[in-house]
């Protein structure tokens, strides 16, 4: 299949660019792939879909400011957007603009923190040494800010706000340079009407990187690949996936990531292990899924590669149909929006 088999036409305005003051008021669009019907609904009844025996899978991450703005020695401005930590102080980074950022150049951030350019890599990353007086875990979430998703707009000054709300009430493993999105409709009320049906909720830890957002450049999807993110699974949650797959129980994975994480566990070793592992397989049409049998997600960007694993496991036809109709329904879309649930 072709990238443009996965393209839909959004009005701007429907880019939610703000979180609703409550996080279950959101509304939710749940797909059946058994009958091939949709229906609207509210996220606050996402529990009466699910009874005793079912297991729900949150992504516990936690979202960092990953977003620090400074100074060459020259004065001019530059970005540093934080992607991954290769080791204690070693970053891979996102530069903007990658020009002004040869090998050698100091960016300044404070008078307390400052990174020097070891190297420049391709896709306008660099490789960043940091240089902190004291933590520079603490120096990071002193100067940084929320790496809100470009569609998002924000004066800069007002990101403090997004700290709270750009964070899963569940958030505990820091990491993240987004947050996994079907998440944010989760407040402690749900989990408590989740427990009384009988319901049980395991995490697992996957930090979502840039791979997970980076654009699809090819035409043909068959050769687009997602790049690797690591992900962990505690022995708790080992046993109890183990144990709900054995019984044939429903696994419902809440977010791409963590349906990415999980089905990654079921390739490499055909049943859910714990420890640390690469989830680094991409889903694409004609993929066969072997851990979850419901999802949770946000609405997706056109032609993203997310938006190609949700069709995967809904079918093509019937979600960009529920698109289309989620569009003339005025749903709120991507990170703060609202929800789709596939059954």
């Amino acid at each position: 299949m072709l990238i443009a088999d996965f393209d839909f036409t959004l009005p701007v305005e429907l880019i939610a660019q703000e979180p609703l003051e409550n996080r279950a008021e959101s509304r939710m669009l749940v797909v059946n792939r058994e009958t091939g019907n949709y229906a609207d609904s509210r996220f606050e009844l996402f529990a009466n879909h699910f009874g005793r025996g079912d297991i729900i899978v949150v992504n516990n991450t936690k979202v960092f400011p990953a977003r620090l703005e400074g100074q060459t020695e020259t004065g001019a401005l530059v970005e540093i957007f934080l992607v991954s930590e290769q080791s204690d102080g070693l970053w891979t980074a996102l530069a903007k603009p990658a020009k002004r950022l040869p090998n050698g150049k100091i960016v300044n951030f404070a008078s307390d923190l400052s990174c020097e350019v070891l190297d420049r890599l391709e896709d306008g990353k660099v490789l960043v040494k940091f240089n902190a007086k004291g933590d520079l875990y603490s120096a990071i979430d002193k100067y940084g800010r929320t790496p809100l998703p470009p569609y998002i707009k924000r004066d800069k000054d007002l990101t403090d706000y997004d700290r709270e709300r750009y964070q899963t009430v569940y958030a505990s493993d820091r990491g993240a340079i987004a947050a996994p999105t079907a998440g944010l409709h989760f407040s402690e009320e749900t989990f408590r009407q989740l427990s009384e049906r009988g319901v049980d909720t395991v995490e697992i830890t996957l930090h979502v990187g840039y791979g997970t957002f980076e654009p699809v450049r090819v035409e043909n999807i068959a050769e687009h690949s997602v790049s690797p993110e690591r992900f962990s699974i505690t022995n708790q949650a080992a046993d109890a996936l183990s144990s709900a797959r054995a019984d044939g129980r429903r696994i419902v994975a809440i977010g791409t990531t963590t349906t990415r994480a999980l089905e990654s566990a079921m390739q490499h070793h055909g049943k859910f292990m714990a420890g640390n592992d690469t989830a680094d397989i991409t889903i694409l049409p004609g993929y066969e899924f072997q851990a979850i049998g419901a999802l949770l997600t946000n609405f997706h960007l056109p032609k993203s590669s997310l938006l190609v694993l949700t069709t995967t496991f809904g079918g093509h036809r019937l979600i960009l149909d529920a698109y289309q109709h989620a569009v003339a329904s005025k749903y709120r879309f991507y990170s703060y929006g609202d929800c789709m649930l596939i059954i």
